[in-house]
């Protein structure tokens, strides 16, 4: 299993708080977005290997967390 990153352990403690999927994270990314946004792009993005930032500004909006990011 490959390691999450910390801010996608951010995101995934988020979606529990919240009490939603993934799924309703990727579709709400894609809605604010305009942009193409799937399970494997947020999987690369959980694990630490992309950080688009548009994505990211987006993830950081919908969940409200800090965004700052590096």
């Amino acid at each position: 299993m490959a390691k999450v990153c910390d801010f996608g352990k951010e995101i995934k403690k988020r979606l529990v708080d919240l009490d939603q999927s993934q799924e309703w994270l990727i579709a709400e990314v894609a809605k604010d977005t305009g942009k193409y946004f799937d399970s494997g792009y947020l999987h690369r993005i959980l694990r630490g290997e992309i950080a688009t930032p548009g994505i990211v500004a987006s993830i950081c909006k919908i969940l409200e967390l800090s965004a700052d990011r590096k």
